[in-house]
């Protein structure tokens, strides 16, 4: 595990982006404990309403950004102010695309269906940078002997395959496939080779002139969107808390 450690995080220089995950991933849960907190009238927490202005926590996000951002840029490859900056950079990060969802909208849609968007864009974040932290992305390390060369080069090949898999499947219009076959074997080469989903790219483009395939396909969407809409709903409002029917005019965070 040492030499692991040692091979893949220090000497390629990954520390501060194992940080940065670390409290990103940290930024985020606190942020959604303490938002549902707020929103469920308990604990000691409320809103940050200076002068009756609410101040969502995506400001402060920015600034822990700018600040972890260029003193990242300002310091030494393997120094403290480098390791400093990328645990600023993480808490930014994880308070911004927290609310990724209003940002998108340029509305307050953060307990909205609208803002489940923000839960989806901090996981699709946190897997691609733990793959890069897990060497599915093996660069950096020098000198590397004929077995680390072969392994890593079988690495490489499997997760460019997958990707371009996952490339296609998201063509398909399935997006979570996507996310979930560059991280999870042959996920990505099923949703590749499945039927794409109505309204995709790849149905308008080669459905067009086949009425049987988009039947089949919009049967089969339908069918899928049945069964796996409910136990998706229920992890979305398990990591970001259930969404409100009416829009609330003060909301937490």
């Amino acid at each position: 595990m040492g030499h692991w450690w040692y091979r893949n995080i220090v000497e390629p220089g990954k520390l501060p982006m194992l940080l940065a995950l670390v409290s990103f991933v940290t930024s985020f849960l606190v942020t959604r404990t303490i938002t549902r907190m707020i929103r469920a009238g308990k604990g000691p927490f409320r809103n940050v309403t200076p002068g009756g202005m609410h101040v969502h926590h995506v400001v402060p996000g920015v600034v822990l950004v700018i600040i972890g951002g260029f003193g990242a840029i300002g310091s030494a490859h393997h120094s403290f102010g480098a390791l400093l900056s990328a645990v600023l950079f993480g808490l930014g990060a994880g308070l911004v695309l927290d609310e990724f969802a209003l940002i998108l909208h340029l509305d307050d849609v953060y307990w909205s269906e609208q803002g489940r968007k923000s839960v989806e864009i901090v996981v699709l974040t946190a897997a691609l940078v733990a793959l890069v932290l897990g060497g599915f992305l093996p660069f950096g390390v020098n000198e590397l002997t004929a077995d680390e060369r072969q392994n890593r080069g079988v690495v490489v090949i499997n997760t460019a395959t997958n990707f371009f898999l996952a490339l296609v499947a998201l063509w398909k219009g399935k997006p979570r496939t996507a996310l979930l076959g560059t991280l999870i074997p042959f996920v990505a080469l099923i949703g590749a080779i499945r039927l794409a989903r109505p309204g995709s790219p790849y149905a308008k483009k080669f459905y067009a002139k086949r009425p049987k395939a988009r039947a089949k396909a919009g049967l089969r969407a339908y069918r899928h969107d049945r069964r796996w809409a409910v136990p998706r709903r229920k992890v979305q409002d398990w990591i970001g808390g259930a969404p409100t029917p009416e829009k609330e005019t003060a909301r937490p965070g």
